[in-house]
């Protein structure tokens, strides 16, 4: 995994806010997976009321996360790229997962966040009759972390996948 901090300052970091950074910008990312992930395999076990936790809090955390990113990306003049790692090396050809956050990147995901956030609320009591909503609580936060992906996807392939998974859901 490579990160890529762009300074436009000549700002220099310790090893530890490096790393508590990449932790941040991949937290933003894969939370929804991993709500999503444990709402649909253990939702019959925690019950309702544990999907509703698990995901609502989880979605908090990141919308949090992405004000903190917003905060040091259009802010602190910074831009930053995390590569996890190459998917297709061809001779002239190269993909990589990345993931890139600059200004529109982190002036997007607020609102995104926030009206999932939000969705997600109005759900607890608009769903409350529905026999499934476990699956429903965590294919709308499946959809949420697709559409991160689709938002801070530094390719157009990664951006594509994340549009095209989606909108199969």
């Amino acid at each position: 995994m490579r990160y890529t901090v762009n300074y436009r300052f000549g700002k220099s970091l310790y090893y530890s806010e490096i790393h508590l950074k990449i932790t941040m910008y991949i937290v933003i990312i894969f939370l929804p997976f991993l709500a999503a992930s444990l709402s649909g395999l253990w939702g019959r076990i925690w019950g309702i009321k544990g999907v509703y936790y698990i995901n609502t809090i989880c979605l908090f955390i990141i919308t949090v996360l992405a004000f903190i990113a917003f905060y040091e990306v259009v802010l602190c003049n910074t831009t930053n790229t995390i590569e996890l790692t190459s998917w297709i090396n061809s001779e002239h050809f190269l993909v990589t997962w990345s993931f890139f956050y600059d200004e529109l990147t982190v002036s997007m995901l607020i609102p995104v966040l926030i009206v999932s956030l939000l969705v997600h609320i109005y759900s607890i009591g608009y769903m409350g009759e529905d026999p499934h909503q476990q699956r429903f609580f965590s294919y709308i936060t499946l959809f949420t972390g697709l559409m991160l992906v689709l938002v801070t996807g530094n390719n157009f392939i990664v951006m594509f996948l994340g549009l095209i998974i989606s909108a199969f859901m």
